[in-house]
């Protein structure tokens, strides 16, 4: 009993030392939620299976949203993960220092140059899903400074020269569209994309509207964005959802599990004007975006 005691005392501290509440900063999970997770697990999670689909079971009296064979919605939903179990690794091979705020790992590769932060990994799987399913002409995305570069402009040899807000665009480099060569165009976006220009440049989402893809935004710098990756309704319609992030520093994209309200995690539900508190993130208020 007193090793308990000791044991949950520690937590409490942790908590007290690293939490912030000012915009844009991480902190941790509420008191009264990691409390209630550590005495209680979730009972939604399916340790065999292999997918967010497979892994991720419905709470009681719910079903998951259909989609379109062939939808980013689907995509993500199938999404593989990483076995149970597995920890979070940052990009230079280190563990993340808080393991406990997972529920699964996507198989999301991890690049050693430490650019793929939050909203990076986002625009990463984004790309891929167009990259793999033949869109490759509608993947482009805007610099903070509002400028759009796309891969079809890169992949053409098309390079920016940037001087402060200024960008302009120069044929310098060998047409490629090789998968390497979009890589590439990727490190670049991720040096000069964000939250920020995410939150300027795609449409606002309302809560009622919400599905599959849609991700929640704290804009800024650094700021924070999360995705959705799964939905499911119950018969008089209310709806809860996945979220799934990277971070910084750059490190794996898990799926997060919701100390708010144990008895649902990992789902989640949104409410209009209602701040948001996942593990590592406090939203004060809701603000959706979608991608194009």
């Amino acid at each position: 009993m007193k090793k308990i005691i000791i044991t949950l005392l520690g937590t409490l501290l942790f908590i007290f030392l690293i939490r912030t509440n000012s915009k844009g900063k991480q902190i941790t999970n509420h008191l009264k939620g990691i409390v209630q997770n550590t005495i209680s697990k979730p009972n939604h999670i399916n340790i065999i299976g292999d997918s967010i689909s497979t892994r991720v079971l419905v709470p009681k009296g719910f079903n998951r949203v259909q989609y379109k064979n062939g939808s980013f919605q689907e995509y993500l939903r199938n999404y593989k993960l990483k076995k149970h179990g597995s920890p979070i690794i940052n990009y230079d091979g280190s563990e993340y220092f808080a393991q406990h705020w997972h529920d699964a790992i996507l198989e999301v590769p991890v690049p050693k140059n430490g650019l793929q932060q939050c909203a990076d990994a986002l625009i990463r799987i984004r790309a891929e899903y167009l990259w793999e399913n033949k869109q490759q002409e509608k993947i482009g995305f805007k610099f903070t400074s509002g400028h759009y570069c796309s891969w079809k402009q890169y992949a053409a040899g098309y390079r920016p020269k940037i001087n402060g807000n200024k960008v302009t665009f120069h044929k310098t480099a060998k047409a490629n569209n090789s998968k390497s060569n979009f890589y590439k165009y990727l490190n670049l976006i991720y040096t000069y994309a964000g939250t920020a220009s995410l939150h300027s440049e795609l449409p606002k989402v309302k809560i009622e509207n919400l599905k599959i893809g849609d991700m929640l935004v704290q804009p800024g710098f650094p700021g924070h964005i999360e995705i959705i990756v799964d939905e499911v309704v119950n018969e008089n319609g209310k709806k809860l959802y996945l979220l799934a992030q990277g971070n910084t520093p750059a490190q794996n994209v898990c799926l997060l599990k919701n100390f708010e309200d144990s008895n649902i995690s990992p789902w989640y539900q949104f409410s209009e004007k209602e701040p948001v508190y996942t593990p590592s993130y406090y939203f004060d208020e809701p603000i959706f975006v979608r991608f194009k």
